[in-house]
């Protein structure tokens, strides 16, 4: 069984993002970077496929150079190798993001039986870039996935649809989009670290491309947070607390 697992290397915000003076880009100078919490489901749900079924698990992304920071990160959970799609830093568009994906799966030598990507990036959630690939590949692909098994040449998924669930079945190979709660990622262990800084990355240069799409301006969503709420001192907020918990149906 051989998986492949496209991660996204994402700023990690505790809050509001903030966007740059041309609100063209994420302002990232004074935050870390990790993989969506989607994408951490992805490379759980195939070092387990892998556990159970042998074979190899390997990790791509497109991205700057310090990508690798990621990608160390993830093979210290179980990867047997990375590539490195090597970028200037700039954020491609979807199309050409897709297309670069495209070009590097079929440019390898392993035939992946399953292509797992997370849901949506937790920066710009685009939401598309796993279609494009599926779609060039001319290979199936199941979406928003929280149950999974392979076997017998076929995947079969589950999909949450509102209080039920919805069962598909594809043939290998095939394309699956995870959303977190698939599985609890593991945390990597100091043996995995320490064997994921041997395992193999293998760093290609992105050509670039000329954008299909025209970035413009990026908005931060507004809050529906109020933030906390002063009801008052001492015994005085008493009557303000119980309307407050009458109105959330706390209390009678």
């Amino acid at each position: 069984m051989d998986v492949l697992v496209c991660l996204k290397r994402v700023p990690i915000a505790g809050g509001t993002f903030l966007l740059t003076a041309d609100s063209r880009d994420i302002e990232t100078k004074h935050l870390g970077f990790g993989v969506s919490p989607h994408e951490e489901n992805a490379v759980e749900a195939g070092v387990q496929l892998v556990e159970q079924m042998g074979g190899s698990l390997t990790l791509l992304t497109l991205g700057p150079t310090d990508a690798e920071e990621q990608l160390r990160a993830q093979l210290a959970i179980g990867a047997s190798r990375a590539i490195l799609l090597e970028t200037d830093g700039q954020d491609w568009d979807p199309q050409a993001t897709a297309t670069a994906l495209v070009e590097a799966i079929n440019g390898e030598e392993t035939k992946f039986d399953l292509i797992i990507f997370g849901a949506e990036s937790a920066d710009s959630a685009g939401y598309q870039i796993h279609i494009r690939v599926a779609h060039a590949l001319n290979r199936p692909i199941i979406t928003n996935v929280k149950a999974m098994t392979v076997g017998d040449g076929v995947v079969k998924c589950e999909r949450v649809a509102g209080s039920e669930r919805e069962l598909y079945e594809a043939p290998l190979p095939a394309i699956v989009t995870v959303r977190d709660g698939l599985n609890i990622p593991r945390y990597p262990s100091v043996p995995g670290r320490i064997q994921a800084r041997k395992k193999p990355i293998d760093i290609k240069k992105a050509e670039p491309r000329v954008p299909k799409l025209e970035k413009l301006q990026l908005t931060v969503a507004p809050s529906n947070s109020k933030g906390a709420e002063i009801l008052g001192e001492g015994e005085a907020a008493v009557p303000a607390l119980v309307e407050v918990l009458k109105k959330i149906g706390i209390l009678a």
